[in-house]
């Protein structure tokens, strides 16, 4: 890993995506990652299950989809990490983080 950050407000990385109930939300990303090779991850982390999530995932791959095929210069892909998968995998590196987290990869 070469760098990361918490994605607070004032950086002000937001998608919007349509919520549960049919209404368009902004949805803010909890972290981003930057790797040696110049990749960056979106993660997303979750302690309990909302209704929100499946949308809010789904959009957040789409813009990476979207965003990878408008440029060429940075590849972006995205981790969902929930509370569950945590403390089943236990990852203790990156790597480890985002081969055991494959929820809405496919």
């Amino acid at each position: 890993m070469a760098a990361y950050a918490k994605n607070y407000l004032a950086v002000h990385f937001q998608l919007d995506y349509v919520n549960a109930d049919g209404d368009i939300s902004n949805y803010y990303p909890d972290f981003l990652v930057k790797l040696k090779d110049g990749r960056v991850f979106i993660v997303e982390t979750k302690g309990q299950v909302d209704l929100d999530v499946p949308p809010k995932i789904l959009r957040l791959k789409q813009w990476c989809e979207d965003i990878n095929e408008a440029q060429r210069e940075v590849t972006y892909d995205f981790v969902y990490v929930d509370a569950e998968g945590f403390e089943k995998y236990r990852p203790t590196t990156f790597r480890q983080l985002v081969s055991a987290f494959k929820k809405y990869k496919s």
